[in-house]
């Protein structure tokens, strides 16, 4: 929970430290150092800048002096005109604006990053001033307990949380020698899960309510269960609550709060792609199986492969994966690292460890399909469906695809009694790379087989994989096995 950043840790990212506002609010009063510009004509002509003195005096040439401090600029242009009437009471015309304002300093300390004094107007936020000093310190800062202190009292106490959520905040009017303080962090909990909110929320007093934290932390869709832990008074405690039954619970500082979803739907989403009629996704019973789906989609006549069908599965693309990885670091254990006896054998180990670097590199930068070969010949399994199950089906293909290490890799019209061999010489012969005892087919149903143990179909593709540059049968052997793993999960004939 240490680790969250606290609520609101984005705020102070030079969005307010900007361009100072010029001070000229409706609500700003005025004071000792301001300039008024004053324009009078008629039985009188004035046109004249004038300075709010240290009295809280503006003097009207051939009126006197006027006290001006602490007015609005709403109220200084009624209070100017009826200075002047006093004396002119018949045509005259004022015309009044406050001009300026004097900057001023505001000193910016407590749990803040750069503490020190920084330069703005009366009327710039506190916001302002707080990233003027680099924000609050996310470790031991408060967002909710903020002071503007003058001449030693506490004038305003500020908590940014109405801010973030609501879009309210104090708007003090700073006087020269103004000091914000924020103050050291108080009781905190957090809030981790399905959440859009993961974050560390402050107390504004000794607990929050279960509906409070809710509207707080702002839920992901499908949430159904909370787990509260903490300590009581006596002692480590875990609750674990139906969403319904949390808005009441009462949350104390130092719990750690967990939003999850933890309902099983009993309706699961499936996709087709392919030859097929009708949309593309369709929610069923979480028991369904493949034969309900196909059933209920119509294929056009003809066209479609349909004993060629394939699925796509995450829990299957995910078991790849591992497997992958696992036969990855086995040929790292291995063969990195083994010691050796003489020069020669120390110049070949670091040859092939250079071999094995770099096609583990290429190899973990694969991803998985995690297709599952449903159809077994011609029969299809009659598997139960899973939620986000990717359901294949081809098109009846009259075409043989060549790829892999072949001299022009392409796509050829299938003909009968025509062997694997005869389709590579025809697309150019094989690389200097390829080993021509290593040819897989692989079936529209996903399927990969050796090319010498089957007869070529329609839709097949030939994949001609690489030779191990390597005299250690070993390392030859343990390679070509992982090459074939690549093959199977991700039709790729990955190079050397």
């Amino acid at each position: 929970a240490d680790t969250l950043p606290p609520f609101g840790a984005n705020l102070f990212e030079g969005g307010f430290r900007g361009t100072m506002a010029d001070g000229l609010t409706p609500g700003y009063t005025i004071k000792p150092g301001d300039q008024v510009t004053l324009r009078a004509w008629g039985a009188v002509e004035i046109d004249r800048v004038l300075t709010v003195d240290a009295q809280g005096n503006v003097f009207i040439p051939s009126i006197g002096p006027l006290a001006v401090q602490g007015m609005n600029s709403g109220q200084l242009d009624g209070a100017v005109r009826q200075a002047i009437r006093g004396v002119y009471p018949d045509g005259v015309e004022v015309y009044t604006n406050l001009q300026g304002v004097q900057p001023v300093g505001v000193f910016v300390t407590g749990y803040v990053e750069n503490p020190g004094r920084y330069a703005g107007t009366p009327s710039d936020s506190l916001l302002y001033f707080l990233d003027q000093a680099g924000g609050i310190d996310n470790a031991l800062g408060s967002y909710r307990q903020i002071l503007v202190v003058r001449d030693g009292r506490t004038v305003e106490t500020v908590d940014l949380y109405a801010f973030l959520l609501r879009g309210e905040i104090a708007r003090p009017q700073f006087r020269d020698g103004d000091t914000i303080v924020v103050q050291e962090r108080g009781p905190a909990i957090a809030v981790v899960g399905d959440v859009h909110r993961e974050y560390r929320y402050e107390l504004s007093g000794a607990l929050l309510t279960g509906a409070e934290i809710v509207n707080l932390a702002r839920l992901k869709s499908g949430v159904s269960h909370v787990l509260v832990r903490g300590t009581r008074d006596d002692g480590p405690f875990a609750n674990y609550f139906p969403l319904s039954a949390f808005n009441e619970q009462v949350v104390r500082s130092g719990d750690e709060v967990t939003f999850s979803a933890d309902e099983r739907s009993e309706t699961i989403v499936v996709q087709l792609e392919g030859s097929y009629y009708g949309p593309s996704r369709f929610a069923l019973p979480r028991n369904a199986r493949l034969s309900e789906l196909l059933d209920a989609v119509p294929v056009p006549e003809g066209m479609t492969a349909v004993e060629s069908i394939s699925l796509r599965r995450e829990s299957v693309a995910a078991q790849q994966r591992q497997a992958l990885e696992d036969s990855l670091r086995r040929l790292e254990t291995t063969y990195l690292g083994a010691p050796t006896r003489t020069d020669e054998e120390s110049r070949t180990r670091a040859r092939e460890a250079e071999l094995i670097q770099k096609f583990v590199e290429r190899a973990r930068g694969l991803e998985p399909s995690g297709r599952l070969v449903v159809a077994h010949n011609d029969v299809i399994s009659d598997i139960r469906l899973q939620d986000g199950d990717v359901i294949t089906i081809p098109e009846i293909s009259d075409s043989i695809l060549i790829s892999g290490e072949i001299v022009v890799p392409q796509a050829v019209v299938y003909k009968p009694g025509v062997s694997a061999r005869d389709y590579i010489e025809g697309a150019g012969g094989f690389t200097q790379r390829a080993d021509d005892d290593y040819i897989l087919v692989v079936r529209q149903n996903g399927a990969v087989m050796n090319a010498k143990d089957v007869s070529l179909r329609p839709g097949d593709e030939i994949l001609v994989m690489p030779k191990v540059p390597s005299n250690n049968l070993q390392l030859v052997s343990s390679v070509s096995q992982i090459l074939f793993q690549i093959a199977v999960a991700t039709r790729v004939a990955l190079d050397l």
